[in-house]
């Protein structure tokens, strides 16, 4: 009888130079050795999911404290080479602070826009590319940039984070409209600083 083997991966996202990165690693191990992939490994038993993803993600990149949301399960016959594995991916958003290193198995930690990404192991492709679009799909009905972005914020800079998710430039108009009548910022009562009129500071609403 074949054993499953049961791993968990984490797609990590920042904006970087406004655009949307993905964190990848450089594998010590076998298979795909020297090949860049996702952060990740196999569950222990004694173990949570959620804990072996935050352990692997410390493991092999250095960051830590960082919400992981389950995206899904992935087990199609043949993605792994070393037998039957099935991966629970996760994913995040987190801003662009997170000071990076290279741990147990891995030989690099860095991140890279999610539309020029180097050859990957496995299947971790396709973990990206779902990542991705549940993510842009839930900015129509979230506040998934949440994590991005300071405890306030100009409706300037949320559109750049919507802008750097999508993919797509959007009519400032448009977006402050839709925004405002989603309900999913209020105003505060403060104004950012600046030599210009003075910007309206908005938070997310709970």
């Amino acid at each position: 009888m074949t054993k499953l083997l049961v791993t968990v991966d984490i797609v990590l996202f920042t904006i970087r130079e406004r655009q949307l990165h993905v964190l990848l690693i450089r594998r010590l191990a076998l298979p795909f050795r020297g090949g860049y992939a996702l952060p990740g490994g196999f569950v222990a038993e004694n173990e949570s999911l959620d804990e072996a993803a935050a352990r692997e993600l410390c493991e092999e990149t250095g960051v830590k404290k960082v919400y992981l949301e389950q995206l899904y399960t992935f087990g199609a016959p043949g993605r792994d080479p070393r037998g039957r594995v099935v991966t629970i991916a996760y994913y995040a958003l987190v801003p662009n602070i997170q000071t990076l290193h290279s741990g147990t198995d891995a030989t690099d930690a860095a991140w890279f826009p999610v539309d020029d990404l180097p050859k990957l192991a496995f299947d971790h492709r396709e973990i990206i590319d779902y990542a991705c679009n549940r993510i842009r799909n839930k900015l129509n009905y979230t506040n998934v940039g949440f994590e991005l972005l300071p405890d306030k914020f100009t409706l300037t800079e949320l559109q750049s984070v919507h802008e750097a998710i999508s993919g797509e430039s959007l009519d400032k108009r448009n977006f402050r409209r839709k925004i405002l009548q989603q309900g999913i910022v209020k105003p505060t009562k403060e104004r950012q600083s600046s030599d210009g009129r003075p910007a309206q500071l908005y938070r997310f609403s709970k």
